[in-house]
């Protein structure tokens, strides 16, 4: 189920973004030849008017074939060379260019505004100041790999209410109740109720010292959530301001990803590609629907700033381009920028394959 909810992510988004440049593209005259989702080999298709319309094999992406945005001597110079894409002005191809990268923002703030006037599954703490959170409960936010807790059968999404052992018990009120209990019964016996769902369970879990730190846990990640609902107005406000702070973030994840690499101390650790999504997907879909719109609008900002990165073959690359064209007064050699082009989607299908068999060394 997890693996066609991602899927269904993925199509949602990269047509989304795609649709950027379809529209922005056609509206400006240029031609475009192929809208599709994944990559070759082709499953199915429709030609209309002049673009083919295609599913391919890989759902790992998709892309527009836009005529002239890799140069040749036709789409230069050729009979429909005025609808070429190299041809137009550098505006016009920098407008088609990031307008994939809007909409991938306007995606964003469009769920977290539908999320905000459904109601939110929102951190306590993170909730805008003075906003009413219903239902609120201290949640399992993760649960770690081979942990007292994975084997006591607990998940993300449940939702803990009581911890006894022979000796006492605490109804769970923060985070710092359950991490005190557990400090204090090292070794024994716990019995934890929790919801899931609809259910009331109980299981037993046993605390085991964490090496690194020396100190008792059970391996769960915690956080106090409940639903924040807004009215329209509200939610539109609280969906935008969300979205651009994540933009923020994300810049800054990325730089200080891209600054210790360069320094040496780069780590795929915290990098997750497709499987690895598939696996966050899960646990999303644990916390309901409108947390699952949430989490889409999370990969569609991942998504926007990702291809706004000054690297050959993403949007930023081909807008960088165009910023040294301006600069020189020229164009660079349709040659070498397809060239330089090519040699980056290859690199980028190369970290795909590494962080991808990182994902699967992390299920195994």
């Amino acid at each position: 189920m997890s693996v066609l909810i991602f899927i269904l992510i993925l199509l949602v988004l990269v047509v989304s973004h795609e649709f950027g440049h379809f529209i922005v593209a056609k509206k400006s005259g240029i031609r475009v030849d192929e809208f599709s989702f994944g990559f070759p080999p082709k499953l199915f298709g429709v030609k209309k008017g002049e673009t083919s319309y295609n599913f391919n094999a890989l759902p790992f992406g998709g892309y527009v074939k836009i005529f002239g945005e890799s140069p040749d001597e036709e789409s230069m110079n050729g009979p429909d060379s005025k609808r070429s894409f190299i041809n137009k002005p550098k505006y016009i191809q920098a407008a088609v260019l990031i307008a994939g990268v809007v909409m991938n923002f306007l995606v964003a703030w469009l769920l977290f505004s539908v999320g905000f006037m459904s109601g939110l599954p929102t951190s306590v703490g993170a909730a805008p100041q003075g906003s009413i959170i219903k239902n609120q409960a201290l949640t399992i936010t993760d649960v770690s790999k081979n942990s007292p807790a994975e084997k006591a059968g607990l998940q993300t999404g449940d939702k803990i209410s009581h911890l006894q052992s022979k000796t006492d018990s605490v109804d769970t009120q923060t985070t710092e109740s359950i991490q005190t209990f557990v400090k204090n019964h090292s070794g024994e016996d716990i019995i934890v109720s929790f919801t899931r769902g609809k259910e009331t369970k109980q299981t037993t879990v046993i605390p085991e010292l964490n090496k690194t730190t020396d100190t008792p846990m059970i391996g769960i990640s915690m956080d106090v959530i409940g639903t924040l609902k807004l009215p329209i107005y509200q939610a539109v406000f609280e969906g935008l301001k969300l979205s651009w702070n994540l933009v923020i973030a994300t810049i800054v994840g990325f730089y200080t990803l891209i600054h210790n690499g360069l320094i040496g101390h780069g780590s795929l650790a915290g990098v997750t590609g497709p499987v690895g999504i598939v696996g966050v997907v899960g646990n999303a879909e644990k916390f309901g629907f409108i947390y699952l719109l949430s989490f889409t609008a999370i990969i569609s900002i991942n998504l926007a700033v990702i291809n706004l990165i000054p690297f050959p073959a993403l949007d930023g690359g081909r807008l960088l381009f165009l910023l040294i064209e301006k600069i020189k007064g020229s164009r660079i050699n349709p040659k070498v920028a397809n060239i330089v082009n090519m040699i980056g989607f290859g690199l980028l299908m190369v970290l795909m394959v590494v962080i991808t068999y990182h994902d699967v060394v992390k299920l195994l």
